[in-house]
């Protein structure tokens, strides 16, 4: 089988700075997948090599067989990834359906004249948009929020929103950065959950960075441990939470001793 995202090598570096050395992962269709490593470690650049917000300096990325360096930062979308922002990335003024709308806009196909007339092609894209969105509304369960301006909203329902436009783009594969940081529990299980349906309900493969070690667990079928930019370890979550390297990145050498 084919892997929805087969990262070989890939590395960054910013002058001197290495930041992500060498690093290979994929993740197969239907896959939740994690990255997880401390503060620093790379995790964040590395979804940024993934999602076209950074060019690789080696190694290549392909995603369902395709290598895209072809691809523009621009193009990546319209491939098929998908992302939530560690710092979430909304148009505060806008409602939570203008928010939505605004990851339908790589399936339009319309010129600007079609759209200035508003009708056959373009009508037909917005009709289709609008039916996506609310479908997105209804499976996050944000109902009462469709007319609300983003910036009323608590934090919870904001990284809703973030998680409702990248699905808004029907992506293959999802990149999730720190979904549930700053949640209560309450919150945390109802991202968990909507994780899980994305991937058994719409076929989306997921590829995470997360803190939360029990998400992490409770998610995961393969994990990915990131420390100083390099691969240390990688397996099943029972694997990963018996390798001593993990509890040596985390922990530090006397802590992971003694645990």
């Amino acid at each position: 089988m084919t892997p929805m995202l087969d990262v070989r090598n890939a590395s960054k570096t910013f002058g001197g700075l290495r930041a992500v050395a060498g690093v290979s992962l994929k993740v197969m269709p239907g896959e939740i997948v994690s990255v997880i490593g401390p503060n620093g470690a790379g995790k964040t650049t590395l979804f940024n090599l993934i999602s076209g917000v950074l060019p690789l300096s080696e190694g290549q990325i392909f995603l369902e067989g395709a290598d895209t360096a072809r691809l523009k930062s621009s193009d990546f979308a319209s491939a098929g990834i998908g992302r939530t922002f560690q710092n979430l990335a909304l148009f505060r003024h806008g409602t939570v359906v203008e928010n939505l709308l605004v990851g339908r806009h790589v399936h339009f196909r319309s010129t600007i004249l079609e759209s200035l007339l508003f009708w056959g092609r373009p009508r037909a894209e917005e009709i289709a948009a609008r039916q996506k969105v609310e479908q997105i509304i209804e499976f996050l369960e944000i109902e009462d929020l469709r007319d609300k301006v983003v910036a009323t909203l608590s934090y919870g329902q904001q990284k809703r929103v973030e998680l409702g436009r990248a699905l808004a783009s029907e992506p293959k594969l999802l990149l999730l950065d720190e979904i549930v940081a700053g949640m209560n529990r309450e919150e945390k299980e109802d991202l968990a959950r909507f994780t899980l349906d994305i991937r058994d309900e719409f076929g989306i493969s997921v590829l995470m960075i997360e803190h939360d070690m029990q998400v992490v667990m409770d998610l995961s079928d393969r994990i990915y441990v990131l420390n100083f930019g390099c691969l240390i370890a990688q397996g099943t979550p029972p694997e990963v939470a018996a390798n001593p390297e993990v509890h040596k990145a985390y922990l530090g050498d006397e802590e992971a001793k003694n645990a």
